[in-house]
């Protein structure tokens, strides 16, 4: 049902999705779709954590298989792994981790691009063994905000994303945490 959920969301977009066209799609009975999922909210939401976990494993295994010379470098790796979920997933391009449907889609209450600055947080802090602290954690809010405002700017007109104005997300993220490192006592080497 996910994936139908995906495919549908590409196709026609959140406001057209319904849960009838998603048992359509899938092939089951509408009382099948009821069963895990109360509407169409709950299904996106569903979506949008199987995203946020399939970007969290991507992110985790290409940072643990990497060798960065810089920190900098590894900003770069997240990134690019966004910009491939956003060109290759289906449903992630009209999806995200769930904006267009709620802003706390992921946890309610929560807003979804804290969510996952909590989660890159986690990923950083195991992988490359900088300490975790509240001006580290800031410092990965601001920088998942900055991000996500230029990627969304980067995909508005082009749907495989403005490739200067990647550069752009690239540099911007990078020359922000490389003066929050200096400014709290050094370059971390990735």
């Amino acid at each position: 049902m996910l994936d139908c959920c995906a495919e549908l969301l590409d196709e026609v977009g959140y406001g057209n999705l319904s849960t009838t066209r998603i048992a359509e799609r899938a092939g089951v009975a509408i009382g099948s779709v009821y069963q895990f999922f109360p509407d169409k909210k709950a299904i996106t939401q569903a979506l949008g954590l199987r995203f946020l976990d399939q970007f969290g494993s991507r992110v985790t295994e290409r940072l643990a298989d990497a060798s960065f010379s810089h920190w900098t470098l590894a900003v770069d790796a997240i990134i690019d792994e966004y910009i491939d979920m956003h060109r290759n997933v289906p449903g992630f391009r009209s999806l995200h981790f769930g904006d267009i449907v709620d802003p706390h889609l992921l946890n309610g209450g929560v807003d979804n691009n804290r969510v996952i600055s909590i989660r890159l947080r986690g990923i950083i802090v195991s992988v490359t063994g900088i300490p975790d602290n509240d001006g580290l954690d800031r410092a990965i809010q601001v920088a998942v905000e900055a991000a996500d405002a230029v990627l969304k700017l980067a995909f508005r007109d082009d749907p495989e994303g403005d490739p200067d104005l990647i550069i752009e997300a690239k540099f911007l993220v990078s020359s922000y945490l490389s003066q929050f490192s200096q400014r709290n006592g050094g370059d971390h080497p990735w």
